[in-house]
């Protein structure tokens, strides 16, 4: 049966991605994929751009933990008009920091017509901690997870169909990393821990999720990476938060729904191929492509794992690729020579 032409984009979060790695720096990639595809699945490492994003019909906003059970056919995806979101705030946000993620709330509500829930706040600080694994990728602790998931319980008992979670996280960040990640060259000493957040509440209540940090404003640096610039604007990150759980789709088993064999293409960094998703996808009919400027920390590339793969160069070339694979043309039609067919009868 035909469906419509569905890829999967994925830059996983916190492994130092030279693209995607940073404050929304994959969106161009995202709707540039979004234009040659009629459904386009990713995540929020993807789109969160902190106050900026770029809403896309076409395209699914699926929390990390949610796209693995995806890709492993565990779980479908119900595509929706709208998600009426419920807000968690960490009890460790100090007020005048908290009243600026309210705000945010409260603005996109008034000015791009979102639907909220009343918020909760934790009954105790999540007390965040931060770490860096030996390979340099970017992970974390969190010290009262169960005050996360009461807080989760209680929003859904209202009505909430995603949650979206802002997280007090630590301002002694190393500064070595922070400076290195602020001018484009290093890790975002963040991202681990937030998809550790969001993972607990997917995993608990199986609904959307999606995290940004609240962190005090850092001193001006008039030489920040563009790639890096979108965390510099204001004094939170929630509204491309918002944006993408206000249409996310929900988790369903209903065979009505978008299953992973339905997948025609997934698109990842050359270098990190060993996620959950790469592997369960890579057994299934879609068609693997692998992106070699995308460097990342992680170093596992698709072959020593028995994937094959169409590697190429840039997301440039991947977009050609997507087009040729849904107009159904062979790759080798594309070269200045193409091989005659060779007989395999025996007279």
């Amino acid at each position: 049966m035909n469906h419509p032409y569905t890829a999967v984009l994925i830059i996983p979060t916190g492994i130092g991605a030279a693209i995607g790695g940073y404050a929304g720096d994959a969106l161009p990639v995202a709707r540039a994929i979004a234009s040659v595809c009629d459904r386009l699945i990713t995540h929020p490492n993807v789109l969160n751009g902190a106050q900026l994003y770029w809403s896309m019909p076409n395209v699914f906003y699926v929390e990390g933990y949610a796209l693995d059970k995806f890709a492993a056919s565990c779980w479908a995806l119900h595509p929706v008009r709208q998600n009426r979101i419920g807000l968690i705030l960490d009890q460790g946000i100090e007020p005048e920091l908290q009243v600026r993620q309210l705000q945010a709330a409260e603005a996109a509500r008034a000015t791009l017509g979102l639907s909220l829930t009343d918020y909760v706040i934790t009954d105790t600080a999540m007390n965040v901690e931060l770490r860096t694994s030996a390979s340099g990728a970017s992970w974390g602790t969190i010290e009262n997870p169960d005050s996360l998931l009461r807080a989760a319980k209680t929003l859904i008992d209202i009505g909430a169909e995603a949650i979206a979670v802002v997280t007090r996280f630590p301002d002694d960040i190393d500064s070595l990393a922070l400076e290195q990640y602020r001018h484009g060259q290093g890790v975002d000493p963040l991202a681990g821990a937030e998809a550790v957040i969001s993972h607990l509440i997917v995993r608990t209540f199986k609904i959307p999720c999606a995290h940004a940090p609240a962190l005090l404003p850092l001193p001006i640096d008039p030489n920040i990476s563009p790639r890096s610039a979108a965390e510099e604007l204001g004094y939170t990150f929630l509204p491309s938060v918002l944006v993408g759980l206000s249409r996310a789709p929900r988790f369903t088993s209903d065979r009505r729904d978008i299953w992973a064999k339905e997948v025609d293409a997934v698109i990842v960094p050359a270098t990190a191929c060993g996620g959950s998703a790469i592997l369960s996808l890579s057994n299934s009919q879609a068609q693997i492509i692998t992106v070699s400027d995308n460097q990342t920390k992680m170093l596992v590339p698709p072959a020593p794992l028995g994937i094959k793969a169409i590697q190429v160069s840039s997301y440039l070339e991947a977009i050609g690729v997507l087009v040729a694979h849904k107009a159904g043309i062979d790759l080798a039609s594309f070269t200045p020579t193409i091989s005659p067919l060779n007989c395999l009868s025996t007279m």
